[in-house]
């Protein structure tokens, strides 16, 4: 253990993250430098990658196999972000599942010792009735939308890929500041503009963790704080695939959505019929040492002061 007085001499992890200038990616790149790492921002754009010491631009596509084994060569740990969620199903299954699967065996064959992926609790089932969601619930069916059943298949890919620790991150809503932030942006954009999108079932679930505490857990799973060992109760399994749900909380639909009517001054439409009201648990995650910071009272005043100060 190195004493209060001596430098720290151990080697900075060097870790990969693609779409790191997107919402999520971003904020995955400024908690590995704060936790020391080496960061190599993969983007499709010279000039995006976050500017922050020890992040280097790797500029490329990630789905080109040639591209993926150039950014995860000599890397300790890859981190990847990016799904196409806006765009259409072809896209969704080329960019987020054949893509996301490219890159991971790149990682594989490259040695690299882990991969961490920013999947999505809505791959799994939550029809009315369901109840609580845990990481061994049902997942949906190909019935269910092209988003949910595309974060589905890049999760059973990731899964095929041997020789490389794997660990699935399932977040439900997103909270957090930022131009293609779903639930601060986009979502509220969408109400303001379309009475269609003001309808709510006023007492569904309403799931979410803040982007920063997502990606504190993304970080300390990349550089090794949370150590992989044989029991996916006290972390990553070695060499396994390891799906883990980060969610803060869960609140009535009506609470978010009466902040966001507020903040753009329409008025929400709550519509009648059964609603999902269980909760994403995340008691693997919290055993991980993942703590959540954010309260769901500060994130919604994100929201709130955001969309009256834009």
């Amino acid at each position: 253990m190195t004493s209060p007085s001596s430098p720290d001499t151990s080697p900075r992890p060097t870790v990969v993250v693609t779409g790191a200038n997107g919402f999520v990616g971003a904020r995955v790149c400024d908690a590995l430098v704060a936790r020391g790492a080496t960061v190599r921002a993969v983007v499709r754009r010279a000039g995006t990658a976050p500017s922050l010491p020890g992040v280097e631009e790797v500029v490329g596509e990630f789905t080109d196999p040639t591209v993926a084994a150039q950014a995860v060569r000599g890397a300790d740990a890859v981190v990847t972000t990016v799904h196409p969620m806006q765009s259409d199903r072809e896209a969704q299954q080329q960019i987020g599942v054949v893509g996301t699967g490219t890159i991971a065996q790149a990682a594989a064959d490259a040695g690299v010792a882990i991969l961490v992926h920013v999947s999505t609790a809505a791959v799994y089932d939550r029809s009315p009735g369901v109840g609580d969601v845990s990481e061994g619930s049902a997942l949906v069916g190909d019935d269910a939308n092209d988003y949910s059943v595309t974060k589905r298949d890049t999760d059973a890919a990731l899964a095929r890929v041997d020789g490389i620790t794997r660990v699935l991150l399932r977040p439900p809503a997103i909270l957090g500041t930022g131009e293609s932030s779903v639930w601060n942006t986009l979502r509220p954009a969408g109400m303001r503009d379309d009475e269609e999108h003001r309808h709510a079932l006023a007492d569904q679930s309403f799931a979410w963790v803040h982007v920063t505490d997502l990606a504190a857990l993304a970080a300390d799973v990349a550089v090794g704080v949370v150590t992989p060992g044989d029991d996916a109760s006290e972390g990553p399994v070695l060499g396994g695939c390891t799906p883990v749900n980060v969610a803060a909380g869960a609140v009535p639909m009506r609470d978010y959505v009466q902040v966001v009517a507020d903040a753009v001054d329409v008025a929400p439409v709550w519509d009648d019929g059964p609603a999902w009201t269980g909760r994403i648990v995340a008691d693997r995650a919290r055993a991980w040492g993942w703590s959540p910071r954010v309260t769901i009272d500060t994130a919604l005043d994100e929201v709130r002061e955001g969309l009256t100060t834009a």
